[in-house]
């Protein structure tokens, strides 16, 4: 039986981000769910690697406007339960706050990161980032760090960039798996928050992107690495 990683996304782009790349070339059936049209997640089975909970339009805590979410939720449950690599992108790591019984949701400050920002290591874990890089970013919602999480970057207008429950459950409100065609996807959204406090305009993002894409993909096909390996 193949070992496959279950993906639970939020939207219907096409499957060309980083994270199926890499499971695909490191042996492992990228699973994709998508509960919003009313895919079941079903049970941690054996064959199951890990699980990837991406972005998406929806408010962490909006289970009674949107009940599928308590279907995710139930499998963040049962993920941490069994111990399985898990990895939270933005929507996903205020989930897996929020599943922690801690706050997620807009910040006072009305803050937007809409484009590419620096994110700086906290040094907690030497091992996690070498150094600040720069990072694709669209949200404008933040979380408190769940209880015992090891905080591991901040940029300079969002705290809470990264942290890792446990040994293998991490939360990122950074998009690393985007690529730049899949951002330019982004750029081209009717809703794009494009004039709103802290975003970038589009000339500034594409410069950044084509400066800094390279080294994002570098580092996150290492971490992909470290968190999944490889297929047995």
């Amino acid at each position: 039986m193949s070992q496959r990683v279950v993906l639970v996304r939020h939207g219907d782009d096409p499957p060309d981000d980083r994270v199926v790349t890499y499971l695909t070339q490191a042996g492992f059936t990228p699973d994709i769910r998508r509960p919003f049209r009313g895919d079941l997640l079903g049970d941690v089975t054996d064959d199951v690697a890990g699980t990837v909970i991406y972005g998406g339009p929806y408010n962490a805590y909006d289970t009674e406007l949107h009940p599928f979410l308590n279907e995710e939720y139930r499998w963040i449950g049962a993920a941490l339960d069994a111990g399985i690599p898990t990895l939270g992108l933005c929507q996903g790591a205020q989930m897996i706050a929020y599943h922690e019984g801690e706050w997620a949701g807009a910040p006072d400050s009305g803050l937007h990161e809409f484009g590419y920002y620096e994110i700086a290591p906290t040094g907690a874990d030497p091992d996690f980032m070498p150094g600040p890089l720069f990072c694709t970013q669209a949200h404008y919602h933040t979380f408190d760090l769940p209880k015992g999480a090891v905080h591991l970057a901040r940029s300079a207008s969002f705290e809470h960039q990264a942290f890792r429950l446990g040994n293998n459950v991490y939360g990122f409100q950074f998009h690393p798996e985007q690529t730049i065609e899949g951002f330019r996807r982004w750029q081209n959204w009717p809703t794009a928050n494009y004039g709103k406090p802290g975003a970038q305009d589009r000339e500034t993002q594409t410069q950044l992107m084509l400066q800094h894409d390279a080294a994002q993909a570098e580092w996150f096909y290492s971490f992909l690495e470290r968190l999944f390996g490889r297929a047995r």
